[in-house]
């Protein structure tokens, strides 16, 4: 008699089952600044990780897109109606928004400060904030924020593409939250 095949992949069932699971196992609450993120892909592909990943409120800052933008939608594929969202509004507001609201806002950025992400401590509630694809994140974005962090990176390309980037440090939040 054979067993059935461990790597077969999961039916949509046994993904909500292990879904459940995962958000049991979570209890920090999660959530995003998109200072002057404009590519509708970029915009959308955010929202896509930030529904997958519990997040639970994203500010726009700056002139960031919205996620109602047709282009936007293509990619987040309707789970912007998952997250709360705020229009955008100057960035400092945003981080003063999500401050009050009992958040702890770190940028994801090269600074001279930034410490290492993995070495950031991401755990409880935390606000982690991307700036725009040309020039990152405004001086008065970091200077509101309560710290700074940076994707170590070995190649020879020098930053990654925003959506990229916010979904690293999501994931490296959550992962710093379910191994704890």
């Amino acid at each position: 008699m054979s067993t059935p095949n461990p790597r077969r992949q999961l039916r949509p069932t046994d993904v909500k089952r292990l879904n459940r699971t995962w958000r049991r196992t979570t209890e920090a609450r999660l959530a995003l600044i998109l200072e002057s993120v404009t590519g509708p892909f970029n915009i959308g592909s955010i929202f896509r990780t930030a529904a997958a990943f519990g997040v639970d409120t994203v500010w726009l800052a700056g002139n960031a897109t919205p996620p109602t933008n047709p282009k936007a939608q293509k990619t987040a594929l309707g789970t912007d109606r998952l997250v709360t969202w705020h229009d955008p509004v100057p960035a400092p507001e945003a981080v003063k928004a999500a401050k009050a609201d009992g958040y702890r806002v770190i940028a994801i950025e090269l600074t001279g400060d930034a410490t290492p992400l993995h070495e950031t401590p991401l755990t409880g509630d935390v606000c982690l904030v991307v700036g725009s694809e040309d020039h990152g994140c405004s001086p008065a974005l970091l200077e509101s924020c309560d710290a700074v962090a940076y994707i170590p990176q070995v190649g020879r390309v020098g930053s990654f593409n925003v959506s990229i980037a916010a979904a690293i440090a999501i994931a490296e939040s959550r992962r710093q939250e379910w191994t704890r």
